[in-house]
């Protein structure tokens, strides 16, 4: 395709020196030859474009082949069903097969609604198992009990599959286009600190970006900065009062939540102050240069505080606060008035949505904009400015109500169709003390996170310590797996548990090596990563490998953890359609307590007992471990979570 590329730009470019590229758009033009030859040009090139923006190489996903294999023999025995119900999961049981088509008993009762038929689920699964089209992965299919489908797959396809896994590296499940994907996280105030509240969504919003790059979609990371309102009005009249020379000098304002705490209390006891803060607000808003100047001095020591924290979580963000809409809002009551969907209400310019229970209010009665107003801005401008096909709000479940409100009105009034453009809000619970109370500090502050950031990294040396890690790392080394254990350890707290939930913050619970919890799994990946180390065996020697050895699979274990390996895309496909994040983490664990049971029955590397010297190395059981540690890594990476080589 670049080859004729590069021919045809060489022919238009002759036929543009005689003259003759006047090529009209009609299919009449289509006959000359110079707009034949555009149209090829532009053909290809939208093509390649399409090509290279899709992933490379994709793995497979043998849920969805087998999904895809019995929903064809379903088709072809029951051809006069529409949508029959198709239910493929793994199996539990080894004696069950390796996966389940449980769609026998569902088709019983259609059949038994629509012809009144009754057709038992055995007889089902029977002409269903006749039905299966000739596939590459299944071996054979038996039927239990009453009508389950047990499958049993074929074994030199999962060799196959792991071994294209060891020799392309980890890929993503085919997902179809390319999709533009904005997702809104993290999103703390100006002129506050950022607390635990704020945990929870950069954590989770930051993963879910990390999934839709990791599977090839255009990401836009969104920080919807709460950076305009009327408590700027205080802040700068208290900044006008505190340093007046502010233009000229930059002020030291080194705590700037007690800055503000100081011009909340100037603002509730000094009638004088508050007129003035009215006043600034006016100013703010009109955009004079020096109120501006003043609202950029303190939006700058907030983005500092706040950077701190993302540097600390390795967070990558794009900042578009409140601010940025600004000029957007008298078109979006423009917009809705102009479709009839504003009422007034003792001034107040609302907008009443079919089906939700709150109206929005969209202007007040002194002429100002909302909380509401904005949102609808940010909305629109994410589907029309950004072409966005899946917009997230990882906010927490207190602002459920109010965001489908925002979405409802944006589809009322055909701003999007949720049939072709998904706009979803990833609720979370709330951060729990060990008391199952709101998570506070002894005096009943609210925790602020980089104190709690802080005293991870403390109690994360303090287990390495305890372990006796600091005499046998280097202090790069033990550095290293402080931030990798300590920064690790929050962040799968928070994602092993299901992100509807509130959760308990516990440091001794999270930190602890055993069970499903980052330090157990950050331990494992790097015991994983050591056998072939300490075998000698190069990443040359293991890629030549790859290319090579066939997988042999004929042990029990290696058959077990083989197939859990290649799970891998089930999950992140399951998890790019319902958001929920845990599930990663409990397949994380499940391969690391799979790893361990192969690791126990099967040696990797046998050692003469005397004298410790290495006498065989089993390299396809090295390569298992290669795709465990691999797949392991790249569900880190997902996580946000940095695994060490040694710990």
């Amino acid at each position: 395709q670049e080859n004729e590329i590069k021919c045809l730009t060489a022919e238009i470019e002759h036929l543009k020196n005689f003259g003759c590229l006047g090529v009209s758009p009609s299919l009449e033009g289509l006959r000359d030859e110079n707009a034949k030859l555009k149209y090829r040009l532009n053909f290809l090139r939208k093509s390649l474009q399409e090509e290279r923006s899709k992933p490379v190489r994709s793995m497979i996903n043998i849920n969805s082949c087998l999904q895809e294999i019995f929903g064809a023999a379903i088709q072809a025995a029951y051809p006069e069903l529409e949508n029959p119900p198709l239910v493929v999961t793994p199996s539990q049981q080894p004696k069950f097969g390796d996966y389940q088509c449980n769609s026998a008993m569902g088709i019983t009762q259609i059949l038994l609604k629509t012809t009144e038929q009754k057709v038992s689920p055995k007889e089902i699964a029977e002409k269903i198992s006749k039905n299966i089209p000739a596939n590459e992965c299944i071996e054979k299919v038996e039927i239990a009990g009453p009508g389950f489908i047990n499958v049993h797959l074929r074994k030199d396809f999962v060799s196959k599959q792991l071994s294209s896994l060891l020799v392309n590296g980890v890929q993503p499940p085919a997902v179809g286009k390319r999709k533009k994907v904005v997702v809104d996280f993290s999103s703390p105030n100006i002129a506050k600190e950022m607390h635990v509240g704020h945990l929870r969504s950069t954590i989770i919003g930051d993963s879910m970006c990390r999934l839709f790059e990791f599977a090839g979609y255009d990401v836009l990371r969104l920080n919807h900065l709460g950076d305009w309102g009327t408590q700027f009005g205080m802040l700068i009249a208290h900044l006008q009062d505190k340093f007046p020379d502010y233009l000229t000098i930059s002020p030291p304002i080194g705590d700037l939540q007690a800055f503000y705490k100081e011009s909340k209390r100037r603002f509730d006891t000094e009638e004088e102050f508050k007129k003035r803060a009215y006043q600034c607000v006016v100013m703010l808003q009109s955009k004079n240069p020096d109120f501006i100047k003043a609202w950029n001095l303190i939006c700058d020591v907030s983005r500092k505080e706040f950077q701190k924290i993302y540097t600390c979580l390795d967070i990558a963000l794009t900042e578009r606060g409140e601010s940025y809409y600004q000029e957007m809002m008298k078109d979006i009551v423009q917009e809705f008035e102009d479709k009839g969907f504003v009422q007034v209400d003792d001034g107040r310019k609302i907008v009443f949505v079919p089906g939700c229970s709150v109206p929005l209010t969209i202007m007040k009665s002194d002429g100002g904009y909302t909380y509401d107003t904005s949102d609808l801005a940010a909305l629109r401008h994410r589907l029309y400015e950004e072409k966005a096909d899946i917009i997230i709000y990882v906010v927490d479940s207190g602002q459920s109500v109010h965001l489908q409100t925002v979405f409802a009105a944006g589809q009322m009034i055909g701003w999007y169709d949720p049939k072709v453009t998904r706009v979803a809000h990833a609720a979370f619970g709330v951060v729990l003390g060990e008391d199952k109370k709101k998570f506070k500090t002894r005096s009943g502050d609210t925790v602020r996170l980089i104190d709690l950031l802080e005293e991870g990294l403390k109690r994360a040396m303090d287990k390495l310590k305890d372990k006796e890690r600091d005499k046998v790392l280097s202090e790069e080394e033990l550095r290293a797996a402080q931030t990798s254990v300590a920064f690790g350890c929050i962040k799968y707290a928070d994602l092993s548990h299901n992100r509807l939930n509130d959760y308990v913050f516990s440091f001794d619970k999270m930190l602890d090596d055993r069970g499903n919890t980052a330090a157990y799994l950050l331990y494992a990946f790097t015991r994983i990563r050591a056998i072939a180390r300490l075998a000698s065996i190069d990443e040359e020697m293991l890629q030549k490998a790859a290319r090579e050895e066939v997988l042999i699979l004929d042990h029990e274990k290696e058959w077990k953890l083989g197939k859990c390996i290649l799970r891998f895309p089930e999950i992140v496909q399951k998890i790019l359609e319902d958001l929920l994040l845990h599930t990663l983490c409990d397949y994380l664990y499940e391969l690391a307590t799979t790893f361990t049971e192969f690791y126990d029955n099967c040696y990797c590397v046998e050692k003469d007992r005397q004298s410790g010297q290495i006498v065989k190395v089993n390299m396809w059981r090295l390569l298992l471990c290669e795709a465990t540690a691999a797949v392991m890594a790249k569900g880190f990476d997902i996580l946000g979570i940095k695994p060490v080589q040694r710990m």
